[in-house]
């Protein structure tokens, strides 16, 4: 079986050494790339992401990536801050204040704050995942399966919502649409339910 090119698109926003070190356990070496001639050419891209939407919205727009993004055809995972980025729009701007700052749009939903009465933020450590879809991402992963989750914000529940997780209330795990697909979780710090869903990810005819 020939193995997959996968471009890890660098926004200059993200740490994305877990990622790749997570690939690489699964016989997959991917290239970290903000070439748009690297990342048409991949079978697979993941989009990671760390701060806030505002600035990493800003860095894709700075590096030219976002028509890139957006007009990808091959399968695309976005991971934490960047499934957060594929979705319509998000509350997570810079200093504070209360705006929506326009993201990706190619994922039916948005983002805001978890805050609700005395819960704990961030929303930090392992939790369930209820699978409201079926799809080959799961595949091997039962609904119920524990993922590592650290996040402030969160996507609502949508159509695109393909698994939701509850924290004072039930948001978006993961997405699906089309060939975007977001975790909220770390699948690259979720030990082996985390590398099953890489691996599937990877593996996956769309």
């Amino acid at each position: 079986m020939t193995k997959p090119k996968i471009a890890v698109i660098d926004t200059g926003c993200a740490n994305l050494s877990s990622v790749v070190v997570a690939l690489r356990k699964l016989d997959v070496d991917p290239v970290v790339t903000a070439s748009a001639d690297e990342i048409r050419a991949a079978d697979r891209l993941i989009l990671p992401g760390v701060g806030t939407a505002c600035a990493a919205m800003e860095k894709i727009r700075e590096r030219k990536l976002e028509e890139l993004i957006v007009n990808a055809r091959q399968p695309l995972l976005g991971i934490c801050l960047g499934m957060q980025l594929l979705c319509a729009s998000s509350s997570e701007s810079a200093l504070g204040e209360a705006r929506q700052i326009p993201c990706l749009n190619v994922v039916e939903g948005t983002v805001s704050h978890m805050a609700q009465g005395d819960l704990r933020l961030p929303h930090m450590g392992w939790d369930q995942i209820e699978i409201m879809q079926d799809h080959p991402l799961f595949a091997g992963i039962p609904s119920g399966t524990y993922f590592y989750f650290v996040h402030s914000y969160a996507m609502n529940i949508s159509p695109a919502t393909a698994a939701a997780c509850t924290y004072g209330s039930r948001f978006t795990a993961v997405a699906v649409q089309g060939n975007f697909m977001g975790t909220q979780f770390h699948p690259e710090k979720s030990g082996a339910a985390g590398a099953r869903l890489l691996k599937n990810f990877t593996e996956m005819q769309l």
